[in-house]
């Protein structure tokens, strides 16, 4: 990978849209290709491997890079960030663990640019526990919400409900909407540094679904399948039968039905189905919660 150069945001309007143009010359990969390319480089250290990983997913940190701009800080930085991050997560993926690379790097290419914008932010005096940096980083976006769009301190009934929201004290939420207000100077719109004007988001704009969502939505949606398929095997033939009719199925069978297929009354077909779902839904979530453990036990 270390031979491999990367494509570079130059400062300005016209070298973020080149390199914007630029990226989007990397094709994106097919579920097997993927798959052989994470296998050569890590079973065999194939930097061009690596490589060709790492510059079909220089979209999605555009993307999420994106997501942050309202920090003041020049966006080329910001992308640069995130793609350190791909890389990391482009070394200790596993592709045997069944989920997509794009999945797995968002993790580490949030927390990159994540821990940059924090580092940037020294005059802010940030605290580093998960909750701070929790606040930190929602509390523009929750403001929005409530349509908290005034200049200076928040409503009591505001400050309530953002602490509620994001576990920490009212205390906590007064300081960091002081402290954000208060370095407003310091976060001028991008358009006004270093030459960028707005234009550039409108590649943000598109209202279409980029290839990327796309392409993490799918895998999600695999997943789910997936997670469910296992599911069902907890349960008996006559269970799954049942739970099949009634809620996978795009004509459900009536109670009556399945009442006279078994021999048994409508009553009794409700009751089976509901233990059928709840042991069903259980099951689901206790693969949920394996996969999101594993997730960011593999990203820590």
């Amino acid at each position: 990978m270390a031979r491999n150069t990367l494509p570079s945001v130059a400062a300005g309007e016209g070298g973020l849209n080149r390199y914007l143009e630029e990226i989007r010359r990397f094709p994106m990969l097919e579920p097997q290709q993927e798959y052989m390319l994470a296998k050569r480089y890590h079973e065999h250290s194939d930097t061009e491997a690596a490589h060709e990983l790492v510059t079909s997913h220089l979209r999605l940190v555009a993307k999420i890079a994106m997501g942050y701009r309202g920090y003041g800080l020049p966006i080329g930085e910001v992308i640069s960030e995130g793609n350190v991050g791909l890389m990391q997560a482009v070394k200790k993926f596993d592709p045997e663990r069944g989920f997509r690379l794009a999945t797995y790097a968002m993790w580490w290419i949030k927390a990159s640019i994540q821990e940059y914008i924090l580092r940037s932010w020294s005059l802010v005096k940030m605290g580093t526990t998960a909750n701070q940096k929790r606040l930190f980083f929602n509390l523009r976006k929750l403001k929005g919400k409530i349509q908290a769009l005034e200049e200076g301190d928040l409503k009591p009934d505001q400050v309530t409900e953002i602490a509620t929201k994001l576990n920490v004290s009212e205390d906590e939420v007064v300081s960091m909407n002081r402290r954000l207000s208060g370095d407003a100077s310091l976060n001028a719109p991008i358009k006004a540094s270093e030459g960028e004007s707005g234009q550039w988001q409108d590649w943000l704009v598109d209202e279409s679904e980029d290839q990327e969502t796309l392409l993490i939505q799918q895998d999600e949606l695999e997943n789910r399948r997936a997670m469910l398929a296992s599911a069902m095997d907890v349960l008996n033939d006559r269970e799954k039968r049942i739970f099949q009719a009634r809620r996978l199925s795009e004509n459900p069978m009536t109670l009556e039905e399945l009442s006279g297929e078994f021999d048994i009354s409508r009553e009794r077909v409700r009751q089976i189905e509901v233990r059928a779902f709840e042991k069903v839904q259980g099951a689901v979530r206790k693969a949920a919660l394996e996969r999101a453990n594993s997730l960011q036990a593999v990203s820590q």
